[in-house]
């Protein structure tokens, strides 16, 4: 059983620690691309620890980089975003978005240095409305993971935002721990309420699934089953790719493509970003991450400027999630309004770390305890052995992750399920194979 010693080594991410030092071996991605504007005001950006800024130059070119001037380390954030560059303003020094320091304007022309010296800057990429940037040895840097949520184009996709308050991993085990839909989300209804085409009614007449869960190559597979018709089984099956993404089982197998990646931005705090594309859904329209229904970004409290001030929902910890205890007692389980806020308050209440030496897992958390092993068992062998991180040099080897809801018939092995059915999902719908 893993330890907190284990769980030390997977939650700290600063620049030197192990799995910061892994993490930086994957693109991540960093904001919306509606965050940039050309010449637009530069914007705080936490990741893995470090305080960085992103600006968009003139041509459009995306800059991400330590905020430090390199000249008297003053903040790059008051800088002006102006001609192909961001020039601090302390002494008018100047970095293009490569980090390249392009102008010395307090330095006489026959003192000027400005070829050798270079700011922190990490290489950046644009796909189909998300920001990447690859903070690890950028003489070499992979190609784009391809995910396939991120080959959605973006004026059909959906992407939601919002910080957790806790670590990474925590975050993301609570998207693959599925036993919880029906009791956190769900609790209230019965198996009577659902209409007989809706296959999550397995869910609320069993709430205590077997599970089957398998090592894969992008990271790990889960199902669980449940029965359902005569002779049929119920699937919800659900993926752990690394270093820190999920796909959760949150609609029908061959009606979505979706996938979220829970980046860490210190130790204590992680951004969602969740890309969904689901059949029937309008395109192009901002979910509500509070639910995922189109209803605009109402459920987040204004940004600021500071470097944790970014996509904070309304309903925190600090007002108690807004929980309603007439509501909880006499209509929803919960009393909390809106799915990512039930989640985020259990994973906030555990705080920014568990303890895992005070947790007793469960046969329901087989997932967790899979994708713990995992990731202890890659950084290890990356630490000590210099073993690459899984797929990090092989960007295709994600596109075979996919999830979803099903019923197939009973006893039938869960990966020939998966495998025909991904199949048959990517032959009929064309979404899932666009490229750039």
């Amino acid at each position: 059983m893993a330890s907190n010693r284990d769980r030390d080594v997977l939650v700290h991410v600063g620049p030197g620690t192990p799995m910061g030092d892994f993490m930086r071996q994957y693109w991540i991605p960093a904001a919306l691309s509606e965050e940039f504007k050309a010449d637009g005001d530069p914007v705080r950006l936490k990741l893995l620890g470090e305080e960085l800024i992103g600006f968009r130059d003139s041509d459009g070119k995306v800059g991400i980089m330590d905020h430090r001037c390199r000249h008297r380390c003053a903040s790059l954030f008051f800088g002006r975003n102006e001609e192909g560059g961001i020039r601090c303003v302390y002494h008018g020094w100047k970095f293009d978005a490569d980090g390249n320091c392009v102008d010395m304007a307090n330095v006489p022309p026959h003192q000027d240095f400005k070829h050798k010296v270079h700011a922190k800057a990490y290489r950046t990429a644009e796909r189909n409305g998300l920001i990447w940037v690859f903070m690890g040895d950028q003489a070499k840097v992979p190609s784009l993971p391809m995910i396939e949520a991120t080959l959605v184009a973006e004026r059909d996709n959906n992407i939601d935002v919002f910080m957790r308050e806790c670590n990474w991993l925590q975050s993301l085990e609570g998207d693959l721990d599925t036993s919880h839909v029906d009791f956190l989300h769900g609790g209230h209804r019965k198996f009577g309420d659902f209409d007989k085409s809706d296959l999550t009614r397995f869910g609320a007449l069993r709430r205590d699934p077997e599970y089957d869960v398998r090592e894969a190559d992008w990271g790990a597979i889960y199902g669980a089953y449940r029965p359902a018709s005569s002779g049929q089984t119920y699937w919800r099956i659900g993926q752990f790719m690394f270093p820190f993404w999920s796909i959760t089982p949150s609609a029908a197998f061959d009606l979505q493509v979706y996938a979220r990646a829970w980046v860490p931005l210190d130790d204590h705090h992680s951004m969602s970003f969740r890309i969904v594309w689901k059949e029937g859904r309008r395109r192009g329209v901002r979910l509500d991450s509070t639910s995922g229904t189109v209803v605009g970004n109402t459920s987040h409290l204004p940004n600021t400027t500071d470097w944790l001030g970014r996509y904070r929902l309304v309903a925190n910890k600090a007002n108690d999630y807004l929980v309603d205890r007439t509501e909880q007692r006499e209509g929803t389980y919960t009393g909390i309004a809106g799915i990512s806020q039930q989640d985020q308050m259990v994973t906030e209440s555990m705080g920014p770390i568990t303890d895992w030496d005070f947790e007793h897992l469960a046969p329901s958390d087989h997932m967790i305890t899979m994708i713990r092993r995992r990731l202890l068992n890659a950084v290890n062998a990356y630490r000590k052995n210099g073993v690459r991180p899984p797929l990090a040099d092989n960007p295709d080897g994600y596109y075979q992750a996919h999830g979803g809801f099903l019923e197939a018939p009973e006893n039938m092995d869960m990966m020939e399920l998966y495998r025909r059915k991904l199949e048959e999902t990517r032959a009929n719908i064309p979404y899932a194979v666009a490229a750039e």
